[in-house]
């Protein structure tokens, strides 16, 4: 039913930016980016917290050329970069940065690329609904899901929190989203997790486990918690300058960390000057960056980073 739910918010979106595009005369300028008359598939794979972005891309762009024909896969950003860097993919999106030695397999499979930044994210540390707890900070962050945590219990991370069982419910270590909590936030040695948890690369079922968990606990990108807050409760974090709510506003003002963090897609350099189709959807994603990160419920780029957006396509362009 999540799924469901949140694939038909998504739809409304699309259908209302449709209209909107349509009244500012913005599909045209869509269309005339791209080439008109192109026709081809678009192979999309990668980090589930993107996808819903990519699709209500390719959504909106079908409303425009159907002869465009765009698969958006959700295989985690780990996952994403496996199959791009051997050439089966187009682009892969990604809720982190490209590795080392995955630019070391792009190298060895051929692969050349160009990174471009699509919205922002706020991490979310979700909660159940009915528990007791409103705010943790960075630390205690650290210390509920570190790889070394022995915490099982609430007041086992504050005696003021209530005498309740933790069940803990995380991404998969394909995910870019478990990459991002275990290198840059928990920041261990290992880039590891605690073990005794459920996991999924789909975040629908790690929402699923959060709201039918007494005592529950996990993460994922904000559009997840947005969609679903009816039966969770986010937790605000506290990284020294008291406890933060994650929103649009708090991510994209830097006043949300360590949570917040770009969101990316990667495009295959060669693809994007050999398929005319790659090429048309590409360039509609950027030109209507804003409009399709707000579709999908994700927050827009600041006004400075949208141009290093730009930039970067200018580049692959030339």
């Amino acid at each position: 039913m999540k799924r469901t739910s949140h694939r038909w918010s998504i739809a409304s979106g699309v259908a209302v930016l449709a209209l909107t595009l349509a009244a500012c005369g913005g599909g045209d300028a869509g269309a005339s980016e791209g080439g008109s008359g192109a026709s081809g598939t678009v192979a999309v794979d990668g980090s589930s917290t993107v996808e819903p972005m990519s699709k209500a891309a390719s959504e909106l762009l079908s409303e425009e050329n159907p002869d465009v024909r765009v698969t958006v896969g959700a295989a985690g950003t780990g996952g994403g970069f496996e199959v791009f860097c051997q050439g089966q993919t187009d682009i892969s999106d990604a809720s982190r940065p490209i590795e080392e030695d995955e630019v070391a397999a792009c190298e060895e499979g051929g692969v050349e690329f160009t990174e471009l930044q699509v919205a922002t994210d706020a991490l979310t540390v979700a909660v159940h609904p009915d528990l007791a707890v409103d705010c943790i900070t960075s630390e205690q962050l650290v210390e509920l899901f570190g790889p070394g945590s022995d915490v099982t219990n609430w007041s086992d991370l504050d005696p003021s929190f209530p005498d309740q069982e933790i069940s803990f419910f995380i991404p998969g270590t394909d995910s870019g989203t478990y990459d991002y909590m275990a290198a840059d936030v928990v920041a261990d040695e290992s880039e590891e997790l605690r073990k005794d948890v459920e996991s999924s690369e789909d975040d629908n079922v790690l929402v699923q486990g959060i709201s039918g968990t007494e005592g529950a606990v996990g993460f994922f990108g904000y559009t997840y918690y947005e969609e679903n807050m009816d039966s969770l409760k986010a937790l605000s974090i506290d990284d020294g300058n008291g406890c933060v709510e994650p929103s649009a506003e708090t991510a994209q003002a830097g006043e949300y960390t360590p949570l917040s963090r770009p969101l990316f897609i990667y495009v295959s350099n060669s693809s994007y000057s050999e398929n005319a189709a790659t090429k048309e959807y590409v360039d509609f994603y950027i030109e209507n960056l804003e409009t399709i990160a707000e579709a999908a419920k994700y927050i827009p780029l600041s006004e400075e980073l949208y141009g290093e957006t730009q930039s970067a396509l200018e580049g692959l362009s030339s």
